[in-house]
């Protein structure tokens, strides 16, 4: 990401390249995060676009706030990202034909919810079903299963 590409989602973009830093041991185990300063100039975004890469990073498990200290990368690593849970159970679902086509699918809040993650989970899941062909979304009314070809 280019300092200069904020385009709304960059918190989600911001997110990903902290996730590949942890993966590749850029960030280890045990290690402080950069401060959230030093994440705004990097990124060239305010400080609440950061905060939110932050917390999904907190909600898929690869760092943790520890008072006083700071956020610290966690020393497990998940099986597998939050959303990407999230979006394999949805395509399931579909595949299964308990969501069938034309069915809207549960919004981003009826997400957060059932699955105890925050609205950028959420809305990473369904974009992701999204850019996968599966669902469709018609603004003003929601997401829903997609025709098959």
């Amino acid at each position: 990401m280019s300092p200069r590409e904020t385009a709304w989602g960059a918190y989600a973009q911001i997110a990903e390249v902290l996730r590949q830093r942890i993966s590749s041991g850029d960030l280890a185990p045990g290690s402080l995060m950069p401060s959230e300063a030093a994440l705004c100039d990097e990124f060239a975004v305010v400080r609440n676009t950061v905060r939110r890469a932050l917390a999904a990073l907190e909600d898929d498990g690869l760092v943790e706030t520890l008072p006083g200290k700071g956020r610290v990368v966690r020393g497990e690593a998940p099986t597998q990202y939050a959303y990407r849970r999230i979006a394999a159970d949805l395509r399931d679902r579909i595949e299964r034909g308990e969501l069938a086509t034309g069915d809207p699918l549960p919004s981003e809040a009826v997400i957060v919810e059932t699955y105890g993650v925050a609205r950028g989970t959420a809305r990473q899941a369904l974009a992701e079903l999204e850019a996968a062909g599966l669902v469709e979304t018609q603004h003003g009314k929601g997401r829903f299963v997609r025709r098959r070809p």
